[in-house]
């Protein structure tokens, strides 16, 4: 990985924010998605790491590379750094990280510029890897805890959306356009299950009205956490643990027919080819996302001895587990295009993926810089990228299975963070029940 340093001059107090991760396929370090993608991450380790394998070290090392960073980006209290670069001069380049020379601004919230969502994100993160970390490193676990904690209490006592403070940087690219409430809720869903303090399942069960937790079940992804707030939040009632959360259970049933073909409760699309399909951008971050949730519920289903009704139909926990394994089966080539959407894996996958590093010659191989509008030309060329990002899943086909394999068409072609770490889970999953 390129690291960069960002130093900001801000009061006499200098900041480091190297590391982290680049959102997708441009240079630049969005929080938002970046604190999504850790989180993810994390619940991957917590859920399916005693089945990773020799694999389970790499994860818990993702997780700290995304961690680390946002320790940094929250070390000052009532600040949060919530990203490195512009992305207007980055997205008018074609270029190397490297070879970068856009400008490097580096946008922050505070109780001024609240950032609810992003802050909640952020807190979120840091709560669930303090589980990954809990017995690992116990120090670092508390660290990350302590830090979760005063995240939290900056992004509920400033309310508001990062958007609205930072337009004109994180707008159109990550825009929220769900609201912020949903981050307060799922950050205190991870809270309460990191720390075990009644406090965060009090403050759940208290706003859970007034924070909306009944909105858009059927949405999950970085700008939407309502899925995945009561998919966690029902592995507590179904245990017996908390009655009190009783409606996230019943919004977590609600949310499986919305998946479920074939019922009244039907919210998404199913292309020919049997793939979910959602409308916006980069479908396949619908797909890994909500596929995860599946398999996940599925299991907190099976240790409870309980199965979703949908109208006549049942949803087992088997039948979850066959849903989420249609979909990883789809990404990985069983499909119409038999394209496999991870880069490296199987015998065809897209050879123009829409990424700086992947689709320029390396610097090994070309070592003279190639500016900002001279990397154009190999974003237009014909010819397949000269560096294969192994492992990397895109945005995917379009609703009739059929997929462009072209660098300009970057809702199909582009690899992005939060498309891969549901998908940690899942491979893990499903490689060791094949």
């Amino acid at each position: 990985m390129v690291q960069h340093r960002v130093v900001v001059l801000l009061m006499n107090i200098q900041v480091d924010l190297r590391g982290g991760y680049y959102d997708a396929g441009d240079n630049i370090k969005f929080g938002f998605p970046m604190a999504f993608t850790t989180t993810m991450l994390a619940w991957s380790v917590i859920d399916f790491g005693r089945i990773m394998g020799p694999e389970l070290n790499n994860a818990v090392k993702a997780v700290k590379w995304g961690t680390d960073y946002l320790l940094k980006a929250t070390a000052t209290d009532g600040v949060v750094y919530v990203q490195v670069g512009d992305a207007i001069s980055d997205h008018n380049c074609w270029e190397r990280p490297e070879d970068m020379d856009t400008l490097r601004t580096v946008y922050k919230i505070d109780k001024n510029h609240p950032g609810s969502d992003v802050a909640g994100e952020t807190a979120a993160a840091l709560a669930a890897a303090s589980i990954v970390f809990r017995t690992r490193d116990p120090r670092y676990s508390r660290i990350l805890l302590n830090r979760a904690v005063k995240v939290f209490r900056f992004a509920d006592t400033y309310r508001g959306a990062y958007s609205d403070s930072l337009f004109h940087a994180v707008c159109p690219f990550y825009c929220d356009n769900n609201g912020y409430q949903d981050e307060l809720l799922w950050a205190a869903a991870w809270l309460t299950k990191a720390s075990k303090r009644r406090q965060y399942r009090e403050y759940i069960v208290r706003n859970q009205v007034i924070l909306k937790a009944g909105d858009t079940i059927d949405e999950f992804g970085w700008d939407n956490k309502h899925a995945g707030i009561n998919v966690l939040l029902s592995k507590e009632v179904l245990m017996g643990k908390s009655p009190s959360l009783k409606s996230f259970q019943n919004n977590a049933d609600t949310f499986i027919c919305s998946l479920l073909p074939g019922t009244s409760q039907l919210q998404v699309e199913y292309s020919p080819g049997g793939l979910i399909f959602k409308a916006g951008g980069s479908n396949m971050q619908h797909v890994t996302s909500l596929s995860f949730l599946l398999l996940a519920y599925s299991n907190y289903l099976s240790h409870a001895n309980h199965v979703v009704r949908c109208g006549s139909k049942s949803a087992s926990p088997a039948l979850l587990k066959s849903l989420a394994r249609r979909q990883v089966n789809y990404i990985l080539g069983d499909n119409p295009m038999k394209m496999s959407y991870m880069v490296g894996y199987g015998p065809r996958y897209p050879q123009r993926i829409h990424h700086r590093g992947s689709s320029l010659p390396s610097v090994r191989v070309h070592p003279a810089r190639i500016g900002c509008k001279a990397g154009s030309q190999y974003f237009f060329s014909p010819d397949p990228n000269p560096n294969v990002l192994v492992g990397a899943v895109v945005g995917g086909p379009n609703t009739t299975d059929a997929f462009p394999d072209s660098r300009p068409f970057f809702q199909e072609t582009e690899p992005t963070t939060y498309i891969n770490a549901p998908l940690v889970g899942l491979l893990a999953y499903f490689a060791a029940h094949p």
